[in-house]
């Protein structure tokens, strides 16, 4: 199709940034034996992706980094954690992660990934009412876990992907994306605020309603989502899982279009080369099906929808 690449604009417009870390939580459920997975509607007034429809995560704050602490309230001792959540990160890395995993994911889909005891419920209530009318404080959640002599399920999260914003961006993350499995008698409730809505989707339905726009998916989603989708029930999943890992770190680049941006992941095959290049082969924008091997997204109208090479 030679599209040129917009010349006032280069590959990468912003200075690097050093990514802030962060954490994500793909939470998943069993819908007649097939995998489903909750999908926060981000707000319209959020400075990272407005609009989008993304997994419950967000930054790694310094209250998760208390080793001391933490390491007395999760369900794995030392060694398990680090063979759990090793590869790249250090031990304190590994569990500054996944306490905040676990309590980005309580506070933005109203799920603990933790203990469960007979004051819990009433907990809870308070939590949804705190929540409701903003008054959580800072550090809330260390106090409301070492009050109650809560233990953190380190057990239940099992590494899935590493993502690394793009330099094009003015905010940057370096996240974890975990998985989970949603436990027994609890349910998603998004906070209203900065998650103001929440769906549960097959891979297939959310990468579908994405393409109807009905829903805009942000890019790691949009991944994660078509890698889901080609397992063809819950108990492949899980069998997967038993032998995930991070895997390489996800580095999209991101190249602006005339009209858009094609954002090109470290697995394509032009993925180092020049621009322009990569531009004027672009022939043709078809899409791809659920399933196939991705490796490029395209911006258009105001969704991100992947396209064959």
């Amino acid at each position: 199709m030679n599209e040129g690449i917009r010349r006032t604009i280069p590959d990468e417009i912003h200075e690097p940034v050093n990514p802030r870390r962060a954490s994500t939580v793909i939470l998943a459920r069993s819908e007649n034996g097939k995998p489903q997975v909750y999908l926060l509607k981000r707000s319209t007034k959020s400075r990272f992706m407005p609009d989008n429809y993304v997994f419950p995560g967000g930054t790694v704050s310094s209250g998760d980094c208390e080793d001391e602490l933490w390491m007395s309230h999760i369900d794995l001792d030392l060694r398990e954690m680090t063979h759990r959540f090793g590869g790249d990160l250090t031990e304190s890395e590994g569990l500054a992660h996944g306490v905040a995993a676990i309590r980005e994911t309580f506070e933005e889909a109203g799920v603990f990934l933790g203990s469960v005891d007979e004051g819990f419920h009433r907990d809870l209530q308070v939590f949804y009412e705190n929540r409701l009318a903003r008054a959580l404080p800072k550090g809330w959640f260390r106090e409301w876990v070492i009050s109650g002599r809560r233990t953190l399920a380190f057990s239940r999260l099992t590494p899935w992907a590493h993502w690394i914003t793009p330099k094009i961006r003015p905010q940057r993350y370096d996240t974890r994306f975990f998985f989970a499995v949603l436990p027994s008698g609890q349910t998603c409730i998004p906070d209203t605020r900065e998650t103001p809505w929440g769906i549960w989707v097959s891979p297939e339905e959310g990468l579908a309603m994405n393409l109807k726009r009905e829903i805009a998916l942000s890019p790691p989603t949009m991944v994660t989502l078509h890698e889901l989708s080609k397992y063809r029930d819950m108990g492949e999943l899980q069998k997967d899982l038993e032998t995930r890992t991070w895997g390489v770190a996800r580095l999209p680049r991101t190249i602006p279009l005339t009209k858009g941006f094609l954002s090109l992941l470290p697995w394509d095959p032009m993925y180092q080369e020049d621009g322009e290049k990569i531009i004027q082969e672009m022939t043709a924008v078809d899409l791809l099906a659920p399933g196939e091997p991705l490796s490029r997204l395209r911006f258009e109208k105001g969704i991100w929808v992947p396209v064959k090479i």
